[in-house]
């Protein structure tokens, strides 16, 4: 735990937004189902007499606050959706929906920024326009693209935009970052592959798809490892082969799915053309058809060099700045806020969730956000804000 300076106001609020925190934590919803967590955040945003637009992105909500006259506006992101899986804590803020858990800390993202909208329409300390995203299906469903495309940016301007993750094992009151490609861009594919099907006992008879997708899995690995430069960072998994119902028939299908990460969307392209060349000519050599279905779902998260250079600054200035490692490790995780940033100058750090007992890796069903980190990371919007919209003295 580092010597932090956190705003005043923010930490006597810590109490309520623990309790604010907990309640997202106990009934969490999936993504475009956030109904509860959209209402609970509008609801609070009215209170505070922030102008809230509700529905962009189905259950996406922002939240304006104006301080002046100065035109400066800047975005803060914060994503409020649960995974599709069950829980195994057995604190009495544990889900309440079956199968259905905050296991990636999202409920603490949008407290923080909860936290952040309550203390800045209170104390009004800067000139220009917030807007607060409030982001719905960050995971794997397209939150991000749903908001941008039905005209975030257009109908609330943002000269940069900004977002925060927590990082378990990064102890708190640190921060990481870093310029340039921060995440991986990630893709989805499925391979469907036709063959004929037989018994068991003539193989000859029929075309084995099991065999040729085995093949084009082996294959898929050469992707990487020979038509990738080394120079470049890639990953290709084939996470599912499923085909056949008995022990003695050879099925008509195989059906492969897998996932692609890179920092390059040139990379991508690559992967995604030599999977479709692989697939369809081992599958033809062999006799068979192989149709392929490859979806880019996120692309590399690119964080500008100016905005992340001032998050740093801010986060120095809160924390120190032995405590903000401005050259952390990229990830092979995929991020939607890239969606935002790579049409406006973006900024997204990771903030330390803890370590020891808050080890505990995100999308585990023994996850739980760490409410120490709460204002901390609210001091960390808020500061944001007052530092780039800074009233003229």
């Amino acid at each position: 735990m580092t010597d932090q300076k956190i705003i005043p106001e923010i930490a006597a609020n810590h109490e309520n937004m623990t309790a604010w925190r907990r309640d997202l934590h106990a009934h969490p919803e999936l993504g475009f189902e956030e109904h509860r967590t959209s209402s609970l955040v509008a609801e609070k945003l009215k209170a505070w007499g922030l102008e809230v637009h509700q529905g962009l992105g189905k259950t996406g909500v922002v939240g304006t606050l104006r301080v002046g006259n100065a035109t400066q506006s800047i975005g803060l992101r914060a994503d409020m959706d649960a995974l599709p899986m069950a829980e195994n804590n057995t604190f009495s803020h544990k889900s309440t929906t079956p199968n259905v858990m905050h296991a990636c800390g999202h409920d603490g993202h949008t407290t923080m920024l909860l936290g952040a909208a309550k203390y800045l329409a209170e104390s009004k300390n800067f000139e220009g326009c917030v807007h607060f995203i409030f982001q719905p299906g960050e995971e794997g469903v397209g939150g991000a693209k749903a908001m941008v495309d039905e005209g975030l940016f257009d109908q609330f301007p943002c000269d940069s935009v900004y977002g925060m993750h927590n990082r378990p094992g990064l102890a708190v009151g640190k921060f990481g970052m870093r310029t340039g490609a921060a995440m991986a861009g990630g893709a989805l594919f499925d391979i469907v592959v036709r063959g004929n099907g037989s018994h068991g006992a003539r193989p000859e008879s029929g075309i084995d798809p099991v065999i040729i997708a085995a093949h084009i899995a082996t294959a898929a690995q050469t992707i990487v490892s020979r038509n990738t430069s080394p120079q470049e960072t890639a990953v290709l998994s084939i996470t599912q082969i499923q085909s056949g119902d008995a022990y003695n028939v050879i099925p008509h299908t195989a059906i492969m799915k897998g996932t692609a990460r890179t920092f390059s969307n040139d990379v991508m392209s690559l992967i995604e053309t030599n999977i479709n060349r692989l697939s369809k000519n081992i599958a033809e050599g062999m006799g068979a058809v192989a149709e392929v279905d490859f979806r880019t779902t996120f692309p590399p998260l690119i964080n500008s060099e100016d905005e992340i250079n001032f998050a740093g600054d801010v986060a120095a200035a809160i924390v120190g700045e032995a405590n903000v490692n401005r050259n952390s490790h990229r990830v092979m995780g995929s991020e939607d806020f890239a969606y935002m940033s790579n049409l406006i100058p973006g900024g997204y750090v990771t903030i330390g969730q803890g370590e020891g007992k808050w080890d505990c890796e995100v999308h585990n069903p023994h996850y739980d956000f760490n409410d120490e980190v709460l204002p901390l990371g609210a001091s960390y919007w808020a500061k944001l804000v007052e530092t780039k919209l800074a009233k003229e003295k």
